[in-house]
């Protein structure tokens, strides 16, 4: 199986920084979204450092192992490395008084011929589109997730909720965190979008589902869903990371430049 990565960040409408950070090691086809939080430029360095800490040492560990390590060896190097950034942030919060209380979300993906090890902290989501089939494959760490578990409020509800932002779980807050984990079957044709809430906040499944949907390339779907959230607000950094699987002989795509940083 080939991936072909595109991503891109886009600061929004209307925050000045961009507290987003996208990454993709594609010799190892390793991709690494993260979505920061905390004052000054807090949310920055947290997002920042998490993306460049996993993608050098995942990355390295990965290179090594080559791509027929097991998915119980795989996860577990995910969880070592989010472990080893997670202390990395919470000490450099805890060290540095403008740093306080700085954390993020996290989306890791390691994907191995036709399986997908998929990681997840917080309320940066993961979606599928699989021969017109469009599936959300993570699951928010987030107080309104939580809500429609216990049968509180209605997904219609959540949608229009004022505490959309208000995630139970991140990287860098406490000493440790829970990475949620998941292994699934990737088939040719299959396109993975990572994101950050200010791409699912100003757009609903429908809305990025048809975008991904169209006959386009990657780079046309990645400045889609960025204007297309813009269009509707741009209340927040937005970022886009779009994997694509291909069969076959076909070259593996270069990772398109990231604009708007």
């Amino acid at each position: 199986m080939n991936y072909e990565f595109c991503l891109k960040t886009d600061p929004g409408l209307a925050r000045e920084n961009n507290e987003d950070s996208v990454a993709v090691d594609e010799p190892t086809r390793l991709a690494v979204l993260a979505d920061g939080m905390g004052g000054y430029n807090a949310g920055e360095i947290a997002s920042g450092m998490a993306t460049t800490f996993i993608k050098s040492e995942l990355g390295r560990w990965l290179a090594q192992a080559g791509r027929h390590a097991n998915a119980r060896e795989v996860r577990r190097a995910m969880e070592i490395c989010v472990d080893n950034a997670n202390r990395s942030i919470f000490n450099a919060a805890n060290s540095n008084p403008q740093y306080s209380g700085m954390g993020t979300t996290l989306v890791v993906g390691v994907f191995q011929d036709a399986r997908l090890m998929l990681g997840h902290i917080g309320d940066s989501r993961c979606y599928r589109m699989r021969a017109g089939e469009f599936a959300q494959i993570t699951k928010d760490h987030s107080l309104l997730q939580e809500q429609m578990d216990a049968g509180l409020i209605t997904p219609e509800q959540a949608a229009t909720s004022s505490n959309k932002n208000l995630v139970t779980r991140a990287l860098g807050v406490e000493d440790a965190v829970l990475l949620d984990v998941g292994e699934h079957r990737v088939e040719a044709g299959d396109l993975y979008l990572m994101c950050s809430d200010g791409l699912s906040d100003m757009l609903d499944d429908f809305a990025i589902a048809r975008i991904l949907a169209a006959d386009a390339s990657l780079q046309e779907k990645a400045n889609q869903l960025i204007d297309a959230a813009n269009a509707n607000g741009g209340r927040d950094n937005i970022s886009v990371l779009l994997a694509r699987a291909n069969t076959g002989s076909a070259k593996r795509g270069l990772i398109s430049r990231l604009l708007g940083k």
